[in-house]
């Protein structure tokens, strides 16, 4: 059983007919997989009849492509892969409405990428536009110069230039690549990219497909971002309403009622707040096309199909399932996971979720994303014909945050913590809860909060359900951070509102809005690395960094400070630390890294999962250990390109080794 896609085609269906590459007798595709791909090519060729008119090509000049089309290399062999690429802005239309995409190779999304783990990868970039562009090679490990960040990597690549990327592959999954520049990436300046594993992959699929799900607006990012500027709710159409107010009488009485909504009233926030821009604005979309145009893959029943799922958006959070099809979860983050079977799952901005399904009848399944907020969705079809439509699920209700997303007691789901030991841990998570909390008793004193330099500790094992540490006081590697009170002397400042009363870990939550429909729901907790590590060394010290926020005048930053005016987080080479993230707002950020994998501490010690990127829900620690091993300057940021816009960012500096003579690029520029 080949565990290659069989054909451009197959990695996901085109659209055009004229963006059809031919396949190739590429390494490791049988005879079988070509004979299938030519079929699939013969197939989507056909689907081009059934699609409407502003699926093809406009009669008026070139118009981008929707849908996820291979690129063909430029050359291939004696171990060298090589591509070009055109960054254009390019007409495009969709739901309906005609406007202006930026494309790579005249598509939206650009088109897939493929490579080989230990092979040499050249890419090249031409910039056709009329503005400085880039583009930042997502999850990949490279040399800090090809990264793809003005003013951090390099200074960007001008109108008319070409810039020239060459790396050895050194890691294998699936990956994406965006613009860095502007909004660029929110215009569709974005596309997949896919690592084969050296000696063959050792997950099992007959067929491939591609999901790439963005959020599309017709109106001028900027001006968006304006108008969060002017009023963070802007686009907030989903508040509570007096209806609203008088069911909750009902239901809780009136003096709880007016309690409540004067706590978030004192907070000056809403619960609400879920995300800063929405399905008002937005079309969501899955491969390029709108829910309307209904995306369609093909499989044949009985097969074990694989989905690469990219959330390649510039701000949503999407919740993914296929209805009548359980998915089996094997990698997340391009690093393989132990399977984990489920029905549902969250996938936060430039995350990536590859999952296996069997459909065995024949018929059509709904691929189905839901926005957050629940103001939207993508969607697409499963079917093992082209035409073919399954029912699309309802949107659920709109979730409301709680005051267990800022760390307080709030309703029947209340916890007391008020005897419990620092250090316990519930399960796979450390004791957590979709209610809130009531600390009772409990001392400040008891939890420390604030940033933490400590000195090497030994490596250390989970005890029953303790978290065994040193001497020094530092946890042992793998293991799970412990819940810790707010300090009223440590204040951020102006640039920080609504702070929770404890933070602590919610990795075995699914989630505001997820849970409670009997389906099983993914969490991190789950999350187990295939192979357990042979070193796993203890962290010499601890950096804490607060995600902070003051939603109101819609200003982000980390510890109170924008971007622009903070210094670089500076790391040895070689060092290994402890990031922990607090999360003091009540958003969900989902924090990328660039140039070097985080291990997620999520109770598995030596299976701690790889990411580069993780979601932070409100009032949420989560524990990160980095080796600093990618000398350079890496941007840090929160993947919601709205917040890292308006200052959530930080850029870690890795000291080069002693007696290197490399000499790095870094203009420390104001992202606004």
């Amino acid at each position: 059983m080949s565990t290659h896609p069989s054909s451009a085609a197959e990695a996901a269906p085109a659209v055009s007919s004229s963006a059809h590459p031919q396949p190739s007798a590429t390494p490791g595709v049988s005879r079988r997989d070509f004979v299938k791909g030519a079929g699939a090519l013969a197939a989507y060729a056909g689907l081009q009849t059934l699609l409407p008119g502003w699926a093809r090509a406009m009669p008026n000049g070139p118009t981008a492509a929707p849908g996820v089309h291979a690129l063909q290399p430029t050359y291939r062999g004696n171990g060298r892969v090589e591509y070009d690429l055109e960054i254009a802005r390019t007409a495009f239309e969709v739901a309906g409405r005609r406007a202006e995409a930026i494309t790579v190779n005249g598509t939206v999304p650009g088109p897939l990428i493929r490579l080989q783990e230990g092979e040499e990868a050249v890419l090249r970039y031409h910039n056709s536009l009329n503005e400085t562009s880039s583009i930042h090679w997502h999850g990949l490990i490279l040399p800090n110069r090809f990264d793809g960040v003005p003013g951090v990597n390099y200074p960007g690549v001008a109108p008319g230039e070409t810039f020239e990327v060459r790396f050895p592959v050194r890691q294998y999954g699936t990956y994406w690549y965006h613009s860095h520049s502007g909004v660029q990436e929110q215009l569709g300046h974005l596309g997949p990219l896919l690592i084969d594993p050296a000696g063959g992959d050792p997950i099992d699929y007959d067929r491939e497909l591609v999901v790439v799900l963005t959020d599309w607006t017709f109106n001028d990012p900027h001006q968006i971002f304006a108008n969060l500027k002017k009023g963070e709710d802007y686009y907030n159409f989903q508040k509570r309403t007096v209806g609203d107010f008088w069911r909750d009488v009902f239901d809780e009485g009136f003096l709880d009622t007016l309690k409540d909504r004067l706590a978030w009233k004192r907070m000056r926030m809403s619960r609400t707040d879920l995300q800063a821009v929405r399905g008002t604005e937005y079309t969501y979309l899955m491969n390029g096309h709108a829910p309307g145009a209904n995306w369609t893959g093909l499989f044949a029943p009985g097969e074990r199909v694989r989905l690469r799922f990219i959330n390649a958006s510039f701000s949503t959070i999407f919740d993914v399932r296929v209805p009548g099809l359980p998915m089996e979860v094997v990698q997340v983050s391009g690093q393989h996971v132990e399977p984990v079977m489920t029905d549902e799952f969250r996938i936060g901005t430039a995350e990536r979720y590859d999952v296996i399904v069997e459909p065995t009848e024949d018929r059509a399944y709904t691929v189905f994303a839901e926005s957050l907020s629940r103001s939207g969705y993508a969607r697409g079809t499963l079917a093992p014909r082209a035409g073919m439509e399954a029912p699309v699920p309802d949107e659920r209700e709109r979730p409301l945050l709680t005051m267990a997303d800022m760390g307080m007691k709030h309703g029947s789901g209340s916890m007391d913590h008020g005897g419990m030991a620092m250090g316990a841990a519930a399960g796979a998570g450390a004791a957590s809860s979709t209610g809130g909390m009531d600390h009772g008793g409990m001392a400040h004193g008891e939890m420390k909060h604030g940033s933490m330099d400590h000195g090497p500790m030994k490596e250390g094992a989970m005890a029953g359900g303790m978290m065994a540490s040193n001497e020094r006081g530092l946890r042992a590697p793998g293991t799970l951070p412990e819940p810790v009170m707010h300090d009223p002397d440590n204040d951020h400042g102006p640039k920080e509102a609504g702070i929770p009363m404890m933070t602590r870990s919610r990795l075995d939550e699914p989630g505001v809005g997820l849970g409670d429909d009997g389906w099983r729901v993914l969490t991190y907790s789950h999350l187990k690395a295939r192979d357990a590590k042979e070193s796993f060394a203890a962290p010499t010290r601890e950096i804490e960094l607060h995600l902070t926020g003051n939603m109101e005048r819609f200003i982000w930053s980390i510890d109170g400070k924008e971007f622009s005016e903070d210094e670089l987080v500076r790391l040895q080479y070689g060092e290994r630390v402890r990031l922990i993230l607090v999360n003091d707002t009540m958003m969900n950020h989902p924090m990328h890294l660039h140039g070097m994998f985080m291990e997620l501490e999520n109770g598995h010690g030596r299976k701690s999962p790889l990411v580069d990127t993780v979601l932070v829900k409100p009032a949420e620690r989560v524990s990160l250990l980095v080796t600093a091993n990618e000398p350079g300057p890496w941007f840090f940021h929160c993947h919601i390109i709205w917040h890292m816009k308006a200052g959530m960012a930080r850029v870690f500096y890795v000291e080069p080794p002693e007696g290197s003579d490399e000499d790095f690029y870094y203009d420390h520029p104001s992202l606004t």
